[in-house]
């Protein structure tokens, strides 16, 4: 099984998609059996995304080898982007819309099955979860079209059919097709339960259902075996049904980019692969067309309908210069677009990524759910074994009744439910939050933000629009038109929504900017720079008053101004104000009505702003809010800090300038509409930029959170009701295999329940 590692240098990482998994336990027999090989290392799987990562280390193990190994387990693997062949119910691919007429508005794409590569039939149980690969001619077929289905139905109808032999005709006969109904049933469990056994993982939910069905037979129980047997494959039915259901959402992000784009050269349209597209290409997006890749609007204006992406339900009409993501549909004119970001850097690659990812950043639960599953199944193992000797050995108990309610304990002993609990609702959760552009890095941020009892804001570009406007110039020395020239000079360059506002002031008064030279931003002070070979400045009204630059009258009309709810930078060479520049960011739309709501989830806010007290107490007074103000970055983080010593605290930003106090705090979230930054620094992202959606999120984390509970209170509670009762010998072996195979199809089918859940909904 060791073989040479095929390329790259030591310690390199390698990903496989691999199919047929259903709960977290699938992943752990993947990874216990994988990290038993020589040279593996750093082992990942993530169950809803269907991912397995690795390290390999050279002269050990190959990739070989490692697909090897998780084949023998009942999985299909192949490389990450390739076809398994082992898919339980094959999703719809999504249909080509680029360069084709189409009426989809709606961000739903339909077409036919997708076809998979062959590839070895390990249908069945991985355990302690479950495992339900189809064979490759079983691809996108019904249920009762897969191998699995027609398993499920011949094994019933014999099932039946012995029933009816038994009640009309010889009970003998029916006892051999009751027999034949079990074993038949039981042996591609039984083929897998050996395989993990080879792997080093003897308790899994193969080898005691193996175990159960042999010893009914032994004891004379074959009718009750061959119904087990069948229960068991119903079960793997259902919860291969379930557990696609909860990764369908996921994998429909990729659908989103439609498959080819209509690339524009030298005046000649042609069609193209999109995820061939490289940045600098123009292409071509007709009305109705999704868009194939972000970029910039060269040419045209039309509507966008950025719901597939962001959850925004309302399109925003843009313009050349706009950027535009891939997968949003261009509603109403034709465009061209300028590629700005490969295919792999997209903002619908990113989202991918980014929900892949969170699958490996646990939640606290999840984790201590994991290691109480690790010595409850050998536990019950114990357990079972203990009920079918000792009231045989040392009270004379019937042996054939004790082993029977052994038999019975070992097939409740599956924490299948009880491991997928936690999982499927975190998956659910962060797919319901992806699809209205909330996005979590993983169950530990679900966990963290459903605790949250305070919310820290930034000002501008957070609770403010981030496009200030210029409301006041006050000329101190020389003339309006050399107040602005001077500062646009200094300005001209800068990305800053301050400088943007005086630079479009300056154009619109048809004011050219000095040319200046070394320009230099003055952290939390402002900017300067060498205009007509003099030093200026652009900076705050107290940093003017240090440099001895503002005082009088020039000082009492800044602070005027600033408690009117303004921003005013002072424009002054050395020792001389020129003038005061006013501008106002107003309060986002939504503002208001965030800081209403999460005080009514019991959650209080704050404003931290580098902005003056005078600016910042009128824009929090206007929201109803605290607020910090004067603060420089450092500051910011102190503040964050001394927050998180009275509890759990969210800080929302840009994910820029306030990365220091997002790191800071115990979930950083940043505004942004798919920004880099927005979607790699903070634990969290808004891509719809609402400050409302910091109260939807926290909804939805506690809603998560909520449902994990019932969950693990439904697994748990099914478990004890019947390992009572089955040690009482009130209920049987069907009963028993009910309770793992239903309970482990409730708790899936609860966690749904969060696809539908709308955060935006108060209450």
């Amino acid at each position: 099984m060791s073989d040479d590692v095929k390329a790259g240098g030591a310690n390199e990482r390698h990903d496989w998609t691999v199919t047929g998994m259903d709960c977290a336990s699938c992943a752990a027999k993947i990874t216990t059996a994988l990290e038993r090989l020589p040279g593996v290392a750093d082992v990942q799987v993530a169950v809803m995304s269907e991912r397995l990562s690795l390290r390999l280390e050279p002269g050990g193990t190959g990739r070989e080898g490692v697909e090897a190994v998780v084949k023998k387990l009942g999985y299909g693997i192949a490389p990450k982007g390739q076809p398994t062949g082992k898919r339980k119910f094959a999703m719809p691919a999504a249909v080509d819309h680029a360069g084709h007429d189409h009426d989809d508005h709606a961000g739903h794409d339909h077409g036919k099955p997708a076809k998979a590569a062959a590839a070895d039939d390990h249908s069945g149980h991985g355990g302690p979860g479950h495992s339900h690969a189809t064979a490759p001619e079983d691809m996108g077929k019904h249920w009762y079209e897969t191998g699995k289905g027609r398993l499920v139905i011949g094994t019933g109808l014999l099932l039946a059919a012995a029933t009816l032999v038994k009640l009309f005709a010889s009970e003998q006969i029916a006892l051999w097709a009751f027999v034949a109904a079990c074993v038949i049933g039981v042996f591609p469990v039984a083929r897998r339960a050996l395989a993990a056994l080879r792997a080093g993982i003897p308790f899994t939910i193969e080898a005691l259902m193996t175990i159960a069905a042999v010893g009914a037979l032994f004891i004379g129980a074959a009718e009750e075996a061959a119904l087990v047997v069948f229960l068991f494959a119903v079960g793997e039915v259902l919860e291969g049904v379930a557990a696609d259901r909860a990764r369908a959402s996921i994998r429909a992000l990729a659908d989103l980019v439609p498959k080819t784009a209509l690339l524009e050269e030298n005046g000649i349209t042609r069609e193209v692969d999109a995820a061939a597209l490289e940045i600098g290409q123009v292409v071509l997006v007709r009305p109705g067309d999704r868009i194939p890749a972000d970029g910039m609007i060269a040419d045209g204006t039309s509507g966008i309908d950025e719901s597939p992406v962001t959850g925004e339900s309302m399109p925003k009409t843009k313009g050349p210069g706009d950027a535009v993501f891939a997968g949003s549909i261009n509603a109403e004119a034709a465009l061209r677009v300028t590629v700005t970001k490969s295919a792999e850097d997209n903002t619908i690659s990113r989202i991918i990524a980014l929900v892949e990812e969170a699958e490996s950043a646990r939640a606290p639960t999840e984790r201590f759910i994991d290691r109480f599953s690790r010595w409850y199944m050998p536990a019950i193992t114990a357990l079972g074994l203990l009920v079918a000797v000792v009231p045989p050995l040392f009270f004379g108990q019937v042996w054939d009744a004790w082993i029977y309610r052994g038999l019975a304990l070992l097939l409740i002993g599956c924490p299948c439910a009880l491991v997928i609990s936690v999982p499927a609702s975190i998956a659910s959760a962060l797919s319901s939050g992806a699809k209205r552009g909330m996005l979590m890095k993983g169950g530990s941020v679900i966990e963290a933000v459903a605790r949250v009892t305070q919310v820290a804001f930034d000002k501008t570009g957070t609770l403010t629009a981030g496009r200030p406007a210029v409301t006041d110039v006050v000329v101190l020395d020389g003339t309006e038109a050399d107040l602005l020239a001077v500062a646009a000079g200094i300005e001209t360059g800068s990305s800053h929504p301050l400088a943007e506002a005086i630079l479009r002031r300056a154009k619109d008064a048809g004011v050219i900017a000095l040319p200046a030279t070394g320009a230099k931003a003055l952290i939390g002070k402002g900017a300067e720079a060498l205009v007509d070979g003099q030093k200026a400045w652009v900076a705050s009204p107290r940093f003017a008053t240090d440099s001895g630059a503002l005082d009088g009258a020039g000082l009492r009309r800044a602070t005027q101004m600033e408690g009117e709810g303004k921003t005013v930078v002072v424009v002054f060479r050395e020792r001389q104000a020129l003038g005061l520049i006013a501008m106002r960011d107003e309060p986002r739309n939504d503002a208001v009505e965030a800081v209403a709501q999460l005080k009514k989830m019991g959650v209080s806010s704050v404003m931290l702003t580098g902005d003056n007290a005078r600016t910042g107490a009128a824009i929090a007074g206007a929201l109803g809010m605290d607020h910090r103000a004067d603060l420089m970055p450092d500051d910011k983080v102190t503040a964050i800090k001394a927050l998180a010593a009275k509890g759990s605290v969210i800080m929302v930003g840009d994910g820029i300038n306030d990365a220091p106090a997002l790191a800071a705090a115990s979930v950083g979230v940043a505004m942004g509409s798919g920004t880099d930054v927005a979607l790699e620094t903070a634990s969290a992202a808004l891509l719809r930029n609402r400050v409302t959606d910091v109260a939807a999120m926290i909804r939805l984390a506690r809603s998560a959170m909520g449902n994990i509970r019932q969950n693990v209170t439904l697994a748990l509670g099914l478990k004890a009701v019947f390992l009572v009762t089955t040690v009482l010998g009130m209920t049987g072996l069907w009963i028993a295999i009910m309770a793992d195979t239903g309970a482990t199809v409730l708790v899936t089918i609860n966690a749904l329940r969060l696809l539908r859940f709308d955060p935006e909904r108060k209450g």
